[in-house]
């Protein structure tokens, strides 16, 4: 799952139905703003969710922390191998938020992820996507 910003709010509510109902399978969450100190929206919530093991993965990017900008999309890049394996594995892949800029990198992003770690250049790579799609594997929620 990849919803920075406000992006969060489905999948927080989708954790919390996972938790509820001892959905099995791991959950993996991206989740980027600009300043951890005031806009890591509900980061006791998720903290606690990755404790109890409800997130396996909570892997964040605060593109104001620092001096270069970090966003959602080079976390995704520097765990490239594991999430090749996530989606190997069955895994499927949400995007919720920003239509405009976030959601066409973190798309070029995943496309980078299957050349790369899974070894499919061009239309291979284009395939395997469009296939995550066909089978509802990849879905987008953007505005």
């Amino acid at each position: 799952m990849v919803g920075p910003g406000t992006g969060i709010a489905p999948f927080r509510a989708f954790l919390e139905e996972r938790r509820a109902t001892g959905a099995k399978g791991a959950n993996w969450l991206f989740f980027g703003a600009q300043r951890s100190r005031c806009d890591f929206f509900y980061k006791d919530e998720l903290e606690a969710m990755q404790q109890q093991g409800v997130l396996a993965r909570l892997d964040t990017a605060f593109s104001r922390d620092q001096d270069f900008k970090i966003y959602v999309q080079h976390r995704m890049l520097e765990n490239a191998s594991e999430m090749w394996n996530w989606l190997e594995r069955g895994a499927h892949f949400y995007v919720c938020g920003d239509a405009t800029r976030m959601a066409r990198d973190v798309d070029n992003a995943l496309h980078e992820i299957v050349r790369t770690a899974g070894g499919r250049a061009g239309e291979a790579a284009a395939e395997y996507l469009q296939k995550l799609k066909a089978d509802k594997r990849y879905q987008r929620d953007v505005y």
